[in-house]
């Protein structure tokens, strides 16, 4: 039987007559699996394929019986066939009958088969069916006959996502798997509902000349694709702004080793000379090379994927003359982005009016995107693995932010009841309209101060339309982080200008450019890689070191508060020292910009982000020094926990309503009072009712959260009584109190008094 193979070009050419011609869907997989099994010499050649009730189901045969047609079905993982699905590699067997995974069908008349021979139906990585070969006689099946196996289903797995096999189920609950609506579990980094469709962010580029009228042609395109793709990479990271050593560094060197890879090479140029275009070819190679790395279990690997995911889809770019990045187009009106990551400046790519949520592989609640999403209102899940694979363009999606969940081709019912919670929010919305005029004052005349975390110009109407009593937090460094290139000292002026007219009487503090760590900006060089750059050269430090940064920040803050108060916080501060530098050269710009003849601000106040747990330590002599504090929660909770708040393996391991961080917040409230200096929080704590209910009980009366959370944090502040929450609460941090679940009684206590949480 060995060496009786056909050329797999001879095949192809005919299984392209094949799908030419105008026949039903049925009549054209028949015949399919007949040149299949005529062309290996095989007795036996099956389809099975994927429903979204996880059986596959035998759609096509040769060999086996008809009748068997549409009734033969196994669950995944069930025989051979379904343990193929189930780990989307091939089966080269010569006794079937004996391997531990065999079940007997009686009804398709298989047990007279011994050798056997399937491969999954893979697109992009994903499990469409399985196609089959059986003969009669011991053999073990050629590895030819394996890739010509491989390239056929890929064939087969195109007719699938075209919709081409749908109306032939004919098995009850029949629908194919890849319309399947799916629930998928990620992490909320965005509050919000969205209801739209797909678009993704970086489209895979579809392949539709599969089979090759010139295998020597598509080598030569495929090599100087290749060539170029190897060019476009080298000069990306002998570029100066990339060229010193860090992360970005090392995703580019992994993005070369797989470019330069003569494995990966090797694949595609065999897959065609097997009879597949060049485009085909990288598409079949990358798509089984995601199916083998989504089932390692090593993180490393997995995290691979993703670097050779991009340089396939760059080298199919490469072939097919389209340019890189995101592809321009008309979006539908209720566009779902979905994305394996983005940068913050790619968000502005799309049509505000149009974008209703973005979904994305990777993601954090301080990730870039998710705080330039937040300002913009839009909901966003992140954390969803594979989601990109799973998603086709125009598929109807919901991203529920609020539950991190995203419902992929939803139900009518699912997205029925959704519509009905977005009409609730809207309903719920116009409640907490109706509320910004009111002051926040709680039930035992406790005023509280509610302020907004802003950093671009977008945000400003949401200060009359949340009625915020001004901006806590003003993050400086978004303007820097949405710029292509460093902005001049008259574009920040310009913006910190803006921002001081929109606020009118209202309070601004603005933050100091907060980089480094996981703010990265792609035209400012780092001096050398950082292990831990969360605990690295960032924020004040490096303000510090690069003074002619700061000093240019500084000078154009003063410009533009000229006649007026100007409040500038210093983030990351470690020690008071760091704090009096920072002192001195507000003081020496001061002193600048009067020689010149500029207008100075009505005053200047000075403050700092307490973040580090060191300056806890320190309040006594940081109290005298500065004009007020903020506590940033965010990064104050990741230093005290040791708990990276970017990794979230640990990232929600610690409650921020625990004891020990509950008592170190109390310490820095009761000394800002004992020092009479104004004290804030303004990270993410502040911004959820239940988290801002135990900041008041713990003395804070000034808190900045985002633009729509204003709304549901005063409908609590207005029903809450503190003295009897202070009463209740504080003696349970005490020492000596036996440890409790302070989040429960939080809970608990809010329902108890109709407190709405």
């Amino acid at each position: 039987m060995r060496g009786s193979l056909a050329a797999p070009r001879v095949l192809l050419r005919r299984l392209r007559e094949v799908m030419a011609e105008p026949i039903s869907a049925q009549e054209r997989l028949d015949k399919i699996v007949e040149q299949i099994a005529n062309n290996m010499v095989a007795e036996v050649c099956s389809v099975y394929v994927l429903r979204a009730d996880e059986t596959l189901e035998l759609y096509a045969t040769v060999g086996l019986k008809r009748e068997a047609v549409h009734h033969t079905a196994l669950k995944v993982g069930e025989g051979l066939v379904g343990l193929i699905a189930a780990e989307a590699r091939f089966l080269n067997l010569a006794n079937a009958q004996v391997h531990p995974a065999f079940a007997y069908k009686p009804e398709t008349g298989e047990e007279m088969y011994n050798a056997f021979l399937g491969v999954p139906i893979l697109r992009a990585g994903r499990t469409l069916g399985v196609l089959v070969v059986q003969n009669k006689s011991h053999r073990t099946y050629m590895d030819e006959e394996v890739e010509a196996l491989q390239t056929i289903s890929m064939i087969i797995a195109e007719m699938i996502a075209a919709g081409g096999l749908e109306p032939l189920a004919r098995v009850s609950g029949g629908a194919l798997d890849l319309r399947r609506p799916m629930q998928l579990e990620g992490v909320g980094l965005c509050d919000g509902v969205a209801l739209g469709h797909a678009v993704l962010h970086e489209p895979r580029v579809v392949v539709s000349a599969l089979i090759a009228d010139d295998p020597n042609r598509e080598l030569a395109r495929l090599e100087a694709a290749i060539e170029k793709l190897r060019i476009s990479v080298d000069d990306l990271i002998s570029r100066s702004e990339v060229a010193t050593p860090g992360e970005h560094l090392d995703v580019l060197e992994a993005y070369r080793m797989f470019a330069y890879d003569r494995g990966w090479v090797r694949k595609m140029e065999e897959a065609v000379r097997n009879g597949l275009t060049a485009e085909a070819a990288v598409e079949k190679v990358q798509s089984d090379t995601r199916a083998r790395m989504l089932r390692q279990t090593d993180p490393y690997l997995r995290d691979r994927l993703h670097d050779f995911d991009a340089l396939a889809n760059r080298l199919l770019r490469e072939l097919m003359g389209r340019p890189h990045g995101p592809t321009a187009g008309i979006l539908p009106k209720d566009a779902i982005v979905v994305a394996r990551s983005m940068g913050a400046a790619e968000l502005f790519d799309y049509d505000r009016e149009r974008l209703r949520g973005v979904v994305l592989e990777e993601g954090a609640t301080t990730s870039h995107v998710a705080i330039v999403a937040r300002a913009l209102g839009i909901a966003v899940v992140g954390q969803l693995s594979g989601v990109v694979s799973l998603v086709e363009v125009g598929d109807a999606m919901i991203v529920d932010g609020e539950a991190g969940l995203v419902h992929l081709r939803p139900p009518a019912d699912v997205e029925h009841a959704y519509a009905e919670k977005v009409r609730f929010r809207a309903r719920r919305q116009a409640q907490y309209r109706r509320l910004r005029s009111r002051p926040a004052m709680t039930k035992d005349g406790t005023d509280v101060q509610m302020l907004l975390n802003a950093g671009l110009l977008v945000d400003l109407p949401h200060l009359d339309e949340s009625g915020a009593a001004g901006i806590g937090l003003f993050r400086t460094e978004l303007q820097f982080m949405v710029a292509s290139s460093f902005p001049k000292m008259s574009e920040q002026e310009q913006l910190y200008r803006q921002v001081l007219v929109a606020a009118g009487d209202r309070p601004v503090t603005f933050r100091s450019l907060d980089i480094g760590g996981d703010k990265v900006l792609p035209y400012v060089r780092a001096l050398e890689e950082e292990e831990n750059p969360a605990m690295g050269w960032r924020a004040i430090r490096l303000g510090l070191d690069r003074p002619g940064l700061l000093r240019t920040q500084i000078r154009a803050l003063l410009k533009a508060a000229g006649d007026r108060e100007l409040r500038l916080m210093f983030p990351m501060v470690t020690e008071v020292g760091e704090f009096l530098r920072a002192q001195a050269m507000v003081e020496r710009e001061k002193t600048f910009l009067k020689r010149h003849g500029h207008p100075l601000p009505a005053s200047v106040k000075l403050g700092v982000m307490i973040e580090v747990p060191s300056l806890v330590f320190q309040l006594d002599e940081l109290f005298r020094v500065v004009h007020f504090a903020s506590v940033g929660s965010n990064d104050l909770m990741q230093f005290t926990m040791a708990s990276d708040r970017g990794n979230t393996r640990v990232a929600s391991r610690y409650d921020p309503l625990s004891l020990p961080f509950l008592r170190m917040l109390k310490i820095i409230a009761d000394k800002a009072a004992e020092h009479h200096v104004p004290i804030t929080l303004c990270g993410e704590l502040a911004g959820r009712p239940l988290e801002a209910l135990a900041l008041l009980a713990l003395g804070y009366r000034s808190i900045s959260m985002a633009p729509a959370s204003i709304g549901p944090v005063k409908a609590m502040v207005l029903e809450s009584d503190l003295s009897r929450l202070r009463a209740r609460f504080l003696s349970r941090l005490e020492p000596g109190r036996p440890p409790g679940d302070l989040r429960h009684f939080l809970r608990g206590y809010s329902e108890e008094q109709g407190i709405p949480v």
